[in-house]
């Protein structure tokens, strides 16, 4: 039986997906749940698997290639099996294999030949072709049954070599010490891109500063620490607490939550905190729903398995969209200082930076501190001055005095 294989139903705020690598060429045993092939969304990269064993008879798609929702990419039978060794089945032998392909081939719509399965190379061709470092697989057989034939593999050598790199390629132009590579980008950059320029094109963007005495803080992590990761099976670092924090500020300001839909202010009754966390693709934020209503274990197991997953490429679609606000921490790469651009449709974004040893005035004394500064952007369309201001001071309060966050003042 021939089965089909589809792109899945993507979300409705993604309207199109790329083929990355094919796992798999045609004539290749499959089994059920083996990778066939990588899909990248702008938001994630999704793995395709055979939902059968079989044989895949056809690749109908290739690398590279746009797709959306439930476009056909290939096929499988499940009734085919491997071909014998090429050199034990005669030229003038039509076996029982090469009518059930060919029958397969033509119900998917394409030729037993160029499907390249069901039929042998013979062994003079096989020789050359591997004398040569020839794929036999992209070699077209004119012999009986599509086989592959010596003049075949002869008459392939004559072609043409083959044209520059597709555009989806990686193109590197030589030019003595002073090379370059162009490389197109992935479609999460380029989502990425489009969504940075149309925050700064459509919002009214603005930043406040703060700067954070981190003494408190790490003393009470490090005064708790073993305990926490002894209980919890976590490690206990800030990012919870600045999850815990922003929860704290935006429930006293909502409109630091809410979003601009038209000539609309939508204010939003939950707390999903988007959290910017590095991947091999890129930067992607997953985001931790209803974080109000989590411990900080939770959501510290939630940051540490985001990271994780993120490194794998294993987060989902649903783990990367919606958020109501979200917090990025360049400190972690040393930043001092930033303007973090707003994600939309959020109005808001917290950056973290990195935290160092500064000296401050404390009661009229000069004191050295582990400082940190952050930085609020928002959208000026919906969010007052006074209102992002207070709500960054609500963060630092509460971070200079964790306590706050028990008392909820």
């Amino acid at each position: 039986m021939i089965i089909e294989i589809l792109v899945p139903q993507l979300p409705e705020s993604v309207s199109e997906a790329s083929l990355l690598q094919w796992k798999k060429k045609v004539g290749d045993a499959v089994a059920r749940d083996e990778q066939l092939i990588d899909i990248e969304t702008d938001k994630v990269v999704l793995e395709i698997a055979a939902p059968q064993a079989g044989i895949l008879v056809s690749i109908v798609q290739q690398e590279g290639a746009t797709v959306g929702s439930l476009q056909l990419i290939a096929t499988i039978d499940t009734e085919a099996t491997v071909a014998a060794p090429a050199n034990v089945v005669p030229e003038t032998v039509k076996t029982e294999q090469d009518v059930r392909v060919a029958a397969a081939a033509k119900e998917a719509g394409v030729s037993a030949q160029a499907i390249g399965f069901g039929t042998a190379v013979m062994p003079a061709a096989k020789k050359l072709a591997a004398d040569a470092g020839v794929n036999t697989a992209d070699v077209g057989g004119t012999g009986r049954g599509g086989r592959v034939l010596k003049e075949d593999v002869q008459n392939h050598l004559a072609k043409p070599a083959a044209a520059p790199a597709p555009a989806s390629a990686a193109v590197s132009v030589p030019q003595g010490d002073r090379a370059e590579q162009r490389v197109p980008m992935s479609r999460l950059r380029a989502r990425v891109a489009e969504r940075l320029l149309e925050s700064q094109q459509t919002n009214a963007i603005l930043t406040t500063f703060n700067e954070i005495n981190m003494k408190p803080l790490m003393d009470l992590r490090n005064k708790y620490k073993d305990k926490f990761e002894k209980d919890h099976g976590v490690k206990l670092g800030f990012m919870g607490f600045f999850v815990k924090a922003a929860v704290h500020a935006l429930k006293k300001f909502p409109i630091v939550n809410a979003s601009v839909d038209g000539n609309d202010i939508v204010y939003h009754g939950y707390f999903d905190i988007g959290v910017a966390v590095g991947s091999p693709r890129g930067l992607v934020v997953p985001v931790i729903r209803n974080a109000d209503q989590l411990s900080l274990a939770e959501i510290e197991k939630t940051i540490a398995d985001f990271g994780k997953r993120a490194q794998a490429g294993k987060l989902s679609m649903d783990e990367l969209t919606g958020g109501t606000y979200t917090i990025s921490n360049g400190g972690t790469f040393g930043s001092m200082m930033s303007t973090p651009i707003i994600n939309p449709p959020q109005s808001a974004i917290l950056g973290m930076h990195a935290t160092k040893e500064r000296v401050v005035v404390e009661n009229g004394e000069m004191m050295i501190r582990p400082m940190m500064y952050l930085a609020q952007s928002y959208d000026h369309r919906i969010i007052d001055g006074r209102e992002a201001v207070l709500s960054l001071v609500a963060i630092k309060e509460v971070i200079e005095d964790p306590a706050r966050l028990l008392l909820d003042i």
